[in-house]
């Protein structure tokens, strides 16, 4: 009772610091429930302007494999599977043959053979198409793969393109959902695009087939077999 007299005495008297006080006192419970954060500033929203429209088109697809990259690609796939073409041919022609044969054969055939000549032509153009169906999904498969890794290095040189040359919309003309009726031939920068990603990867155009080397396509009794020509790959 005396030592609260005396500290009180000393407090009023100015004769003890307020920090001594603080030390001497109890500290007062602290809530549990934390402060509210402060608000979140939200940014200052933006003004819309009207800036001069500069508009470009591009038919990416075509444009993609019209590079020298891209025609080095189809056209080595295009080699790759000219081993399978070829066979497959050989096997046609083979059955062919076997028709020939069988409509030319004697009337003098037994039933028991015809139907043992039919199975065997039966089966070999079921394996046939099953090899051709195989083959295409494969092709396919590879086309695209090969079409993806140029059109990658494409799509960058395209936007440094266009971004070098001020243009503010570049729409894809080759598209399947395009909007665009008709433009002036000027917008099209396809062949300038493609002319800068020439220059950019260094590699030249492949040069053209031989003209003995080319031949008539084939006349298969089974589905058609997969083009060995470029094929145009599916849409972005």
């Amino acid at each position: 009772m005396k030592r609260k007299f005396a500290l009180l005495t000393a407090l009023v008297a100015g004769l003890l610091p307020v920090a001594a006080v603080s030390q001497l006192s109890p500290a007062p419970p602290q809530s549990a429930t934390p402060a509210a954060p402060a608000a979140q500033q939200q940014p200052p929203p933006v003004t819309p302007q009207a800036i001069p429209a500069k508009i470009a088109l591009i038919v990416f697809e075509e444009a993609v494999i019209s590079t020298n990259e891209g025609q080095r690609a189809m056209e080595e796939l295009t080699k790759k599977y000219e081993p399978k073409q070829k066979q497959f041919e050989g096997i046609n022609t083979e059955i062919e043959t076997l028709k020939k044969q069988l409509n030319t054969a004697p009337a003098t055939m037994s039933q028991e053979e015809r139907a043992t000549k039919l199975k065997a032509i039966d089966t070999k153009e079921k394996n046939l198409n099953r090899d051709v169906e195989d083959t295409r999904t494969q092709f396919q498969s590879d086309q695209q793969e090969a079409y993806a890794a140029v059109a990658k290095k494409f799509d960058l040189v395209m936007k440094k393109y266009v971004a070098d040359n001020g243009y503010t919309l570049l729409i894809n003309a080759g598209g399947q959902d395009t909007p665009v009726m008709w433009a002036l031939p000027e917008t099209d920068v396809s062949l300038a695009v493609i002319a800068a990603y020439n220059a950019a990867s260094g590699i030249t155009a492949p040069p053209p087939p031989a003209p003995s080397a080319a031949r008539p396509a084939p006349k298969p009794a089974a589905p058609a077999t997969p083009h060995t020509t470029t094929p145009k790959p599916p849409s972005q």
